[in-house]
């Protein structure tokens, strides 16, 4: 166990490889914890901020990258949850943030939740794309949520109910540094059998223009706006298919970078700066980076 402390619902792996907690699967080496309850991640993060010790939740690792990994320990959520709730349509739905968001993809698809198409096909926790404000073109996730749970630093516990400015372009405006998404209430905007065959549709898109199939972060940029999107400049470049070491732009959509090579954190960091200068110096657009890198 090392330098924390024991507790039966955490199991940690010190100085291990952090690459199967990434979608993208980076060879990187750290400390993470999987905890198996509120209670104990509660005593986790008291006894870390008490240390003065450096934590980040990492979620399913769809939209991140941990590259300095030295001083930081990883938390993994696995939180339990009966899919028995899903058996039937509510009005919300109260759900532990560890919760697949594929999970709830299929239970609106089998109903026809209105709303909650907009995050098909996104590969996250349910409390990972409320703190980036998942979304795709059909919409974004934040307008569903009506209040997120969350655990303060102190180990208080704090439910904010959500309104229109709760939410921004790929983020949450109201988790203070070190707080913890526990659970969330999410609504949905009635009952439409069209969903069904939209939510199909969507993925069968995601499958032909984006490379599913490969290890990626996904977008690795966000998008200017409408008229100037990541993917769009970065293949004007002419940088599809580029690598460093074991990392490409990908040939399918040149705003995913590829891991086909065992790539490193450190390969990564590379890559997308050269991308920023190539579309700074082309475009003359400082594009920020959707993929988080810690």
């Amino acid at each position: 166990m090392g330098k924390y402390f024991d507790h039966k619902d955490i199991e940690y792996h010190e100085d291990v490889n952090l690459e199967r907690y990434t979608t993208i699967r980076l060879r990187v080496n750290g400390d993470i914890a999987l905890v198996k309850s509120t209670q104990a991640l509660e005593k986790l993060i008291v006894f870390l901020n008490e240390n003065g010790m450096n934590y980040h939740l990492v979620g399913w690792g769809a939209n991140q990258i941990l590259y300095k990994t030295s001083d930081t320990l990883f938390i993994k959520l696995d939180f339990p949850f009966d899919r028995s709730y899903l058996a039937d349509v509510k009005n919300e739905y109260t759900l532990p943030a560890s919760v697949p968001l594929n999970i709830l993809t299929s239970h609106a698809q089998k109903f026809g939740l209105k709303g909650w198409e907009v995050f098909t096909g996104i590969p996250a926790s349910f409390g990972g794309a409320i703190f980036m404000n998942a979304g795709t073109a059909l919409g974004e996730i934040g307008p569903l949520i009506k209040s997120v749970k969350l655990l303060s630093k102190d180990g208080s516990i704090k439910t904010v109910t959500t309104d229109e400015n709760s939410f921004s372009y790929r983020k949450n405006n109201f988790l203070k540094d070190g707080e913890v998404i526990l659970e969330a209430t999410i609504t949905h905007n009635g009952l439409d059998e069209e969903i069904k065959g939209q939510i199909k549709n969507y993925l069968e898109y995601r499958k032909t223009t984006q490379p599913l199939s490969t290890r990626n972060c996904g977008c690795v940029f966000k998008n200017f706006d409408e008229k100037h999107k990541a993917g769009h400049f970065i293949d004007s470049v002419g940088l599809k298919g580029l690598t460093i070491n074991g990392l490409r732009i990908s040939h399918v959509h040149a705003n995913f970078i590829e891991n086909f090579n065992n790539g490193t954190s450190e390969d990564f960091v590379d890559l997308v700066e050269l991308i920023k200068y190539e579309l700074e110096v082309f475009s003359g657009i400082k594009f920020e980076l959707e993929a988080k890198v810690y």
